[in-house]
């Protein structure tokens, strides 16, 4: 008696296979009605967002961030034309060289310029807390060789006031993911004017005792690493560390999400 033919069994998908396929499709789903419904636009470019459930950043806009790459000031995380520029005193830029801040190391993500000066506007001005998370993650990526070795990561406080009015801090939301104990080591007495308004010159003498170290924070011996979102002059982050360092920590590093490069490499 000839065999009975039999179609090919389909192997059925892992679970976990399964799993991912269906949120891939429900995540496409929600995306194409969000996008019809909504029209979000981008918080860095303003363009139509494709993927919103992917947060309010585009992926071209995080791809287009202006990434400062080596060679780079060891001190101050400026780029420079090469290594030879640097020389061999301790790998400081000739700025650096001399001028002795209290930072000793300090790094960014990016010129604060671009997309990724659209990105920390979107977060410190929008109240876009959302893209704090990428931007840590990017961040610790950038600073890996500042973490390393680091005790506790310190936001930069701001005044109580301006913390009322903004209802968070940047520079704690981009502390909290890192890979680092959060301490909160610091507190601003003095609510001074945006260093934004002020030319170079005077934004040192402007944070000068506006920071005290909180009252039973404990940075004795510590390796510190202060976390803000953005650094122009390091005056703020150089009063910081002053602070720090007054109150035992054995060596204080900065990262911060973008830089403000006064010179091109």
């Amino acid at each position: 008696m000839p065999s009975e033919s039999k179609s090919p069994t389909r192997n059925p998908l892992p679970p976990s296979a399964f799993r991912q396929r269906l949120a891939a499709t429900s995540r496409a789903l929600a995306d194409a009605a969000i996008a019809v419904l909504l029209a979000p636009a981008c918080a860095a470019c303003a363009r139509s967002l494709v993927q919103p459930s992917r947060g309010p950043v585009c992926a071209e806009c995080w791809d287009a961030i202006p990434v400062i790459a080596p060679p780079v000031c060891d001190a101050c995380g400026d780029p420079v034309l090469s290594w030879r520029v640097i020389g061999s005193d301790a790998g400081r830029c000739g700025r650096c060289r001399t001028r002795a801040g209290q930072v000793l190391r300090a790094r960014a993500i990016g010129r604060y310029e671009g997309s990724l000066r659209s990105i920390v506007h979107a977060l410190k001005y929008d109240g876009r807390r959302s893209l704090a998370p990428k931007l840590a993650a990017l961040l610790t990526r950038c600073g890996a060789e500042l973490i390393e070795g680091a005790d506790v990561a310190v936001p930069v406080p701001l005044h109580p006031a301006r913390r009322r009015a903004r209802g968070f801090n940047q520079a704690e939301e981009l502390a909290g993911p890192m890979p680092l104990p959060m301490l909160h080591a610091l507190e601003r007495i003095r609510r001074t004017p945006s260093q934004t308004d002020l030319p170079e010159a005077q934004r040192f003498g402007n944070v000068r005792g506006a920071f005290v170290i909180r009252r039973r924070a404990n940075v004795q011996g510590s390796v510190v690493v202060l976390v803000d979102d953005v650094s122009t002059t390091g005056a703020t982050l150089d009063a910081c560390a002053r602070v720090l360092l007054d109150a035992g920590a054995r060596e204080v590093r900065a990262l911060t999400a973008a830089r403000v490069v006064s010179r091109r490499p």
